[in-house]
């Protein structure tokens, strides 16, 4: 119970940083609604379990690999681009509301986007194992609890995101929300570039 319960506070915690998916999670639940926001959520918490589970495993080595490393630092970045890119296109749209209904996010595609641009990311690994040997020195050692507690921490901060962003759908108007697309839009463009700087500056 220890260790389900730190892990718990490693994945609320982990998931409470603002980064790239928190806000295409904001800008989805604004456009799509709380059960979009819901699926993007799911995506996210699935993929940091995973990657807990990798850091528990002692995957992070692999990223010492140079090729492996630029390979998926690539990938990455390119995955931020391209949702960045489409995100500011829905933001300046020159007609309101003009989305055909195959643009609107649907939930299974809002998981699946989720899910790419959150393994779009595979740094990550190495940060999770370097919070699972804290973990374990700090007496929490069952690492199977620890990864079902990051995940369901994620999971929970992503639901309490969505739906307090679903709360202020509400009161705000076509002008705002495609602001807050902006918004999304360069930070996804702004976290894919530095990706792609790291990747190519580390030796």
């Amino acid at each position: 119970m220890h260790s389900l319960l730190v892990g718990f506070g490693l994945g609320f915690l982990v998931a409470l940083q603002l980064g790239p998916m928190s806000l295409l999670l904001i800008r989805s639940t604004l456009r799509g609604g709380w059960v979009v926001g819901l699926a993007i959520g799911a995506g996210i918490a699935l993929v940091d379990a995973l990657y807990a589970a990798a850091g528990a495993a002692g995957a992070a080595p692999l990223l010492t690999v140079e090729p492996v490393r630029l390979g998926l630092g690539l990938v990455g970045a390119a995955v931020l681009l391209v949702l960045g890119v489409r995100t500011l296109h829905a933001a300046f749209r020159v007609r309101l509301g003009g989305e055909v209904p195959a643009e609107i996010a649907r939930p299974r595609r809002a998981f699946l986007t989720a899910l790419a641009g959150t393994a779009s990311n595979p740094l990550t690994i190495v940060s999770w194992a370097a919070i699972f040997a804290a973990a374990s020195v700090a007496g929490a050692p069952s690492a199977g609890l620890l990864v079902a507690g990051v995940g369901a921490g994620s999971l929970t901060w992503v639901c309490l995101l969505a739906t307090g962003t679903a709360i202020v759908r509400r009161a705000l108007g076509e002008r705002a929300v495609r602001a807050a697309d902006a918004v999304a839009g360069a930070g996804l463009l702004g976290f894919g570039s530095l990706l792609a700087y790291g990747v190519l500056r580390d030796p």
